[in-house]
């Protein structure tokens, strides 16, 4: 007993986590694949600013296409692989907001609009700003909306109206500097793709487009006669079907398709 009493009080011990909750803390992380495309999305939109600054601005664009073409990968390699993931979802909106967003804005800016003032800056921030709204009104809708459209020009799509602009005029050798119009051409499309991106206008979504289903002989034909007209003038004639698709919301709207404003209260 006088043992007892003369040793100190032995300090408190958590007692030891099941071996359940070991093996769950040890597969506690992120999902590799579909992070890695996002990741890429957000490379492409930094890669794009950092060659614009050099003056490289075919290179800029082709930066943001690339971008956009991962962002269409990102999200179904994480619903083919079951490996979706609150985590993925969040990083994939800074990684637009970064690659559709800011990239854009700042590119154009860089290319024309500098010398355009106040006036000019403010172009880019609409875009912007509009790139933001979207992205958040997606990511509160998505649930429900009715999925086959979309509640506004798609982000993506509103970073390719910019920066297809970028690419096709620099394809063509023609220079802001030396052509004074193509400054207010470039303020028009960037505030054209920022309002469009918050206006609740309907754009197709292909969501139910049904891709494994069988198709005539005739379609594969018509691919590859796509692809072969593409390759001849690429930056002219995916501008054209990109500046399609962005006018084709207002002409469902005209035909009276709508779409009712969803938001949450707070």
């Amino acid at each position: 007993m006088a043992d007892e009493e003369l040793d100190p009080e032995p300090p408190a011990v958590a007692p030891p986590a099941p071996a359940g909750d070991l093996r769950a803390l040890r597969r506690r992380g992120i999902y590799l694949l579909p992070n890695l495309f996002t990741t890429g999305v957000l490379f492409a939109g930094f890669y794009a600013v950092v060659q614009a600054m050099n003056g490289a601005y075919d290179v800029a664009a082709i930066a943001v296409f690339v971008a956009i073409l991962l962002d269409g990968m990102d999200g179904r390699v994480a619903r083919w692989t079951h490996t979706a993931s609150e985590f993925g979802a969040q990083y994939d909106s800074i990684a637009d907001m970064v690659a559709f967003g800011a990239a854009p804005a700042l590119i154009v800016y860089i290319w024309a609009l500098q010398d355009f003032g106040k006036a000019g800056w403010m172009a880019a921030f609409v875009h912007l700003a509009g790139a933001g709204i979207r992205l958040a009104r997606f990511n509160v809708n998505i649930g429900v909306v009715d999925k086959r459209f979309f509640q506004g020009l798609p982000s993506p799509s509103g970073a390719a109206v910019v920066m297809g602009l970028v690419w096709v005029m620099t394809d063509f050798g023609i220079d802001p500097q030396d052509s004074p119009w193509l400054v207010g051409v470039a303020w028009l499309v960037a505030v054209f793709s920022g309002i469009t991106m918050v206006l609740n206008v309907p754009f197709y979504s292909f969501k139910e487009f049904n891709w494994r289903r069988r198709v005539p002989l005739w379609v594969i034909l018509a691919a590859v006669i796509a692809i072969a007209v593409i390759s001849q003038r690429p930056a002219l004639v995916l501008y054209l079907l990109i500046m399609s698709y962005a006018l084709s919301g207002y002409v469902m709207w005209a035909m009276g398709r709508r779409i009712q404003s969803v938001l949450p209260e707070d």
